[in-house]
């Protein structure tokens, strides 16, 4: 089934002697974040990379998009329902909370709040709390007024329930722990402790905890008097949040999977997972791609995606955005936490070059050896050496792909202006312009292939001739027609700002692959020889 699937898109047309099939499906979902079951008895899906919301049946599998991208609910981390019907939504990179009515108007309740995620509703009083470091407990008052503070300094809260007695329990993943209040204030308690990080709390029909393990991927049923807790299921590390559908248990993933939990701690896949974006693509000396989506870091093998790293396993560098394979079993990265980064899956070690940069996009090697990155947030393409870094142009207009051609030339798809520069001592030049919104580049046989997310198209250009032809256009590449996305200003500790990177490699027999990051999945073209 693919009901609802995340991008609609017609077949994408090709230039003769080319082929296309993709190596990934593509996914329902922007990821998968916040888990709740509606007053209608479907189950609400928030996905913050996605800035959606959808309403997933349970019966028929079908997606609705209940609130799109584009629209005007940003980056929801996590939802609630009231007694009437209006569902209240957690924006964790605006620090806001907004309530779309059960009449279908949203509008914004607070945005004062910091990392807004955890969120809940317990007899019609609203609560949130802040997802950060020095992170607060809030109850808020739809009709006005100040928030009343129940806890604060807190270390990350994340997504929260109201226990039978009454008590809000909520998880704290900087100490490991779930907490509990009385929802008028007053001393916390500590209810568990030791683990797996937990990022939810929900109570299930016969007054148990059961709390996701964001790390350990496990999900635990914990006993709220005592805290001793049991293993329900492993699914997968980056478990999100979870809701109960009557005595039915959900869980959800960064991937975007939603995993029934059954009753003998076997599981069953309600909603496949796949990529959130994709990103950056690499091919490493094996000839294997490789693919940065983020918060997840996968190779492509024989039986499809292998993970190599994510967000919470040890060494992982951050969200990472820009990769290029420097040597057997070593990436150079660039993160959106503004870090140039070595690292070594293998031995779960990260080595930081570089740092305190505005939105790291592509990174390359020159055929020197000279690691060149973009810094699209101050128009900026830098050289990085470790502890030292070199301004090799600025004033550039959104430079996010980068790329080397054979004589060392350093290339710059400069998205803002539409163009290609040449990197020079002197600034930078354009190579060829009249792109919509160029972003992935790659040279290769002396031919430059650039992915205009904006046309939608994958375009050849000889660097000699700059004689230009289109390889494929239609491509499943950039926002969904007609939508303009509102900026991701990022979460910390976990990223800074986020954006789309349409990305490309080439293997070693030619073929060219593309971040399909609208629909989430990776295409391969081939031209017949």
């Amino acid at each position: 089934m693919n009901q609802g699937a995340r991008y609609t898109s017609t077949s994408p047309g090709l230039a003769d002697g080319w082929s296309l099939h993709r190596l990934t499906p593509p996914s329902r979902l922007f990821g998968a974040n916040g888990l709740r079951a509606g007053p209608d008895g479907r189950v609400y899906v928030a996905q913050v990379t996605g800035s959606q919301i959808s309403a997933l049946d349970l019966a028929t599998g079908e997606l609705e998009t209940v609130s799109a991208k584009g629209g005007d609910i940003i980056a929801p981390d996590d939802v609630a329902f009231d007694s009437r019907g209006n569902l209240y939504a957690t924006e964790v990179m605006d620090g806001r909370v907004s309530v779309r009515g059960a009449d279908g108007r949203t509008r914004v309740l607070r945005d004062d709040l910091p990392s807004a995620n955890g969120i809940t509703v317990h007899r019609d009083r609203l609560f949130v709390n802040e997802c950060r470091v020095g992170g607060r407990l809030l109850e808020l008052f739809p009709d006005g007024g100040e928030p009343r503070i129940l806890a604060e300094n807190l270390a990350m809260p994340n997504a929260m329930e109201a226990g039978p007695d009454g008590l809000l329990y909520y998880p704290v993943m900087g100490t490991n722990e779930i907490w509990r209040i009385h929802p008028d204030g007053g001393e916390p308690e500590r209810v568990a402790a030791g683990l797996g990080v937990p990022d939810a709390v929900k109570f299930d029909a016969a007054g148990r905890i059961v709390s996701t393990q964001v790390q350990t991927g496990e999900v635990l049923s914990i006993d709220p008097r005592s805290g001793e807790s049991t293993v329900l299921a492993t699914v997968s590390p980056g478990l999100d949040n979870l809701t109960f559908a009557g005595d039915r248990l959900f869980v959800s993933n960064f991937t975007g999977q939603i995993t029934e939990i059954l009753g003998d701690g076997s599981t069953s896949a309600t909603l496949p997972g796949g990529l959130n974006w994709p990103l950056d693509l690499t091919v490493d000396e094996d000839g294997t791609l490789c693919i940065a989506d983020g918060t997840y870091f996968y190779v492509v093998g024989e039986d499809g995606l292998a993970t190599l790293g994510m967000l919470f396993s040890e060494g992982y560098p951050g969200f990472i955005r820009g990769v290029v394979a420097h040597s057997p079993g070593e990436f150079l990265v660039t993160t959106s936490n503004g870090e140039v980064t070595r690292w070594r899956p293998g031995s779960n070690e990260s080595e930081v070059l570089a740092r305190g940069f505005d939105q790291l996009y592509g990174i390359a090697v020159s055929p020197a050896g000279s690691v060149v990155v973009t810094e699209t947030g101050t128009g900026r393409v830098l050289g990085v050496r470790p502890g030292e870094t070199d301004e090799l142009a600025s004033g550039l207009d959104e430079p996010i792909g980068v790329a080397f051609a054979a004589d060392g030339t350093c290339l710059v798809a400069e998205a803002g202006a539409g163009r290609i520069v040449a990197v020079t001592g002197a600034g930078a030049d354009t190579v060829v312009d009249g792109f919509e919104t160029p972003q992935g580049i790659l040279v290769r046989e002396g031919v430059l292939y650039v992915v205009d997310a904006g046309a939608k198209a994958l375009v050849g250009v000889d660097l000699e001739s700059k004689a230009r032809h289109k390889i494929a256009d239609g491509l499943p590449v950039g926002a969904p027609p007609g939508v303009r996305p509102k900026p991701l200003k990022g979460l910390p500790p976990f990223s800074g700002p986020q954006g789309p990177f349409a990305g490309i490699a080439a293997g070693p027999d030619g073929t060219l692959y593309v971040s399909a990051d609208a629909d989430g999945s990776v295409l391969a073209l081939r031209k017949a020889r």
